[in-house]
């Protein structure tokens, strides 16, 4: 990582999410803006709607982070993060997941899938799933559930693990 990357990493982590329900919120701060811009296409642990995976994915580049950071585990070890995202431009919201480079580290090969859980539908919204992969960063599809309440869900299956490891983000209304 360069070091405008880490900057832009460590200052998004202090940052932080805002507060909002799943059909409002404050939108990125200027400091959220700013980090983001300093991160360009990179991927960041706080959640880059400008950066080339979430790009791919459609994300609005206003979304900003609604609800709790969850975290998703193997025993003991923390090995992704998740979050619910909410863009107020596009009234869209995403799921985010950012698998930790302790994790990489061991080279396994997992499945992803990411998405908004909505609880009218009962159901996951905007699922995306990739396989076989060692990336770290996973945005949804977007998920047209501003009027719902709503989690972010991540899931990491390991081939060689007994069951999936998931987690949902606070429910947001």
């Amino acid at each position: 990582m360069t070091g405008l990357t880490v900057a832009a990493v460590t200052a998004l982590s202090v940052l932080g999410g805002g507060v909002a329900s799943a059909a409002t919120g404050p939108g990125q701060t200027s400091q959220q803006r700013e980090a983001n811009a300093a991160a360009g296409a990179a991927g960041t642990e706080a959640g880059n709607p400008a950066s080339a995976v979430a790009t791919a994915a459609g994300v609005c580049s206003d979304a900003a982070q609604i609800g709790t950071t969850e975290y998703i585990y193997r025993g003991t070890e923390t090995i992704a993060s998740v979050k619910q995202f909410y863009s107020a431009e596009c009234d869209e919201n995403y799921g985010y997941v950012w698998v930790w480079k302790s994790f990489l580290d061991q080279k396994t090969k997992v499945n992803v899938t990411v998405g908004v859980w909505s609880y009218k539908r009962d159901s996951l919204v905007g699922q995306r799933t990739v396989f076989n992969t060692n990336a770290q960063e996973f945005w949804s599809n977007a998920a047209k559930t501003a009027d719902e309440c709503t989690s972010g869900e991540g899931t990491i299956n390991i081939p060689s693990y007994p069951a999936p490891l998931s987690t949902r983000t606070s429910q947001r209304c």
